[in-house]
């Protein structure tokens, strides 16, 4: 009996009350879920939590136990409500302190004593046992404990040190898809493409509706780490939208 596709998953931490206030609009979860998806896993959750210890402590430590890798991002910078660092420490259960590389780094690009404020060196501190992540934009380090990477909230500087550490990430199968879009009703195509999913073991069928000049339609997306048996699949929609009076048309 051949094996099943071999599958990683992966979850995504956005911390920050600015980003559930709406001041701040994230754009870090489409890079890590486009880049993830490329390196063939799976991301499977995302949550957004509060700027509250004790709700990023359950996150972290939920999310760690049911996913092959967690990735935080946001409250890692020099003020009091960056916290996240600490929570980290405290998710597993050991200290926190100055870690001398990341304050030998730091100590580089401050030369000037007096621009190293206290503020500046709590971007140093990092929970014992974690590694540094480099930040080549603006030198202040992420870190991973264990199988959780903690990132910037900033756009720049947080694909900046997912891409330092992407070559560590380990993969599995990738998941391929196919889309087929066509001008009929949800409600209408439904039942035949759960009839197709159910056909094809190992197929993931979704659908998506969507208006266009005044007409309604949906895009149908097939996936699978098999390419004969999406392909399959495939032409086995396409037929069904053209016994349904529609015109497939794959996008």
């Amino acid at each position: 009996m051949a094996d099943g596709p071999k599958i990683v998953t992966a979850a995504l931490i956005i911390i920050g009350n600015e980003i559930l206030s709406g001041r701040t609009k994230d754009k870090n979860m489409g890079y890590i879920a486009d880049r993830l998806t490329e390196l063939g896993i799976r991301m499977m959750e995302v949550r957004v939590v509060a700027d509250i210890p004790a709700d990023i402590v359950e996150a972290v430590n939920a999310l760690r136990a049911r996913y092959n890798y967690v990735f935080t991002t946001g409250g890692i910078g020099p003020t009091h409500d960056d916290i996240t660092a600490d929570c980290i420490a405290q998710a597993f259960g050991v200290g926190i302190s100055e870690h001398p590389e990341a304050v030998k780094l730091l100590s580089a690009r401050y030369k000037n004593p007096a621009d190293f404020t206290e503020a500046r060196r709590r971007m140093t501190r990092v929970p014992h046992g974690g590694v540094l992540v480099e930040n080549p934009v603006s030198t202040a380090p992420g870190f991973r404990v264990e199988n959780v990477y903690t990132f910037a909230g900033i756009p720049a500087v947080m694909q900046a040190m997912f891409e330092s550490i992407a070559h560590e990430l380990a993969g599995g199968d990738p998941l391929l898809s196919r889309a087929v879009s066509a001008f009929l009703p949800e409600g209408i195509i439904a039942t035949p493409l759960k009839t197709i999913e159910e056909d094809h073991p190992g197929i993931e069928a979704g659908s998506y509706p969507f208006q266009r000049d005044g007409r309604f339609g949906a895009t149908l997306v097939l996936r699978s780490t098999d390419k004969a048996l999406l392909d399959r699949a495939t032409e086995a929609l396409k037929a069904v939208i053209t016994e349904l009076g529609g015109e497939p048309m794959e996008v």
